[in-house]
């Protein structure tokens, strides 16, 4: 091979990598990217065509319905997969510690994450995992259920419960909270709508079908 046509290889080689490179980017991004239309189910599951799936399987084993699990991640995350709660500021300027260690698309903390992969045995979970969020939400609802008796089906107190946690429930400390009140009304409200949209396109979602025209 010649040096120039040497140098016209590598190039067309260098030329491949990157494009490849630039193609695993955008799979990525849209991979984890969050649904362009939270506010709508049946827009959320075809587009994520493996969420359904796994909410699907959540409630099935845990059963908390899938339009619950929606309306708890759209109010924690809003669907992102790396949320995480604002930093704090150092003399109002100055970007500091973050409020709690919450992360993910349920907003989970460290201990509380540690406590489901060590009850459920699921020690490769991660937060930033859909599959594994609604999971943990499966899970969690199904325990503040057992522990307070709160129907699963029950989205404003069971995100009562999982915002201040069970003790917290029990002792009613939301009850000086009037804007957390105001927020769980909100998630009974959304997740009524999700519920409403899914009885519309479950069919759909159940036998594969795509709703979107490309």
């Amino acid at each position: 091979m010649h040096q120039k046509d040497s140098h016209i290889y590598l190039s067309i080689q260098i030329v491949k990598i990157v494009s490849l490179c630039l193609c695993l980017g955008l799979l990525s991004a849209c991979s984890t990217s969050p649904p362009r239309n939270t506010a709508n189910a049946c827009d959320i599951f075809t587009e994520k065509d493996d969420w359904y799936e796994a909410s699907q399987d959540a409630f099935d084993k845990w059963g908390v319905p899938v339009h619950v699990q929606l309306a708890i991640i759209h109010q924690e995350s809003r669907f992102k997969h790396d949320a995480k709660p604002p930093r704090d500021k150092l003399f109002w300027f100055i970007p500091w510690f973050r409020k709690s260690s919450a992360y993910g698309y349920a907003q989970v903390k460290d201990t509380t994450w540690d406590w489901y992969r060590e009850k459920t045995g699921n020690r490769w979970a991660d937060r930033d995992d859909y599959e594994d969020a609604v999971d943990f939400i499966g899970w969690y609802g199904n325990v503040t259920h057992r522990t307070l008796g709160i129907s699963k089906w029950d989205a404003y107190n069971q995100y009562l419960a999982y915002h201040e946690g069970h003790g917290g429930f029990k002792r009613k400390t939301y009850k000086k909270k009037p804007w957390l009140m105001k927020v769980a009304r909100k998630v009974d409200s959304n997740a009524n709508r999700y519920r409403a949209q899914i009885g519309k396109c479950k069919d759909e979602l159940e036998s594969g079908w795509s709703l979107w025209p490309f």
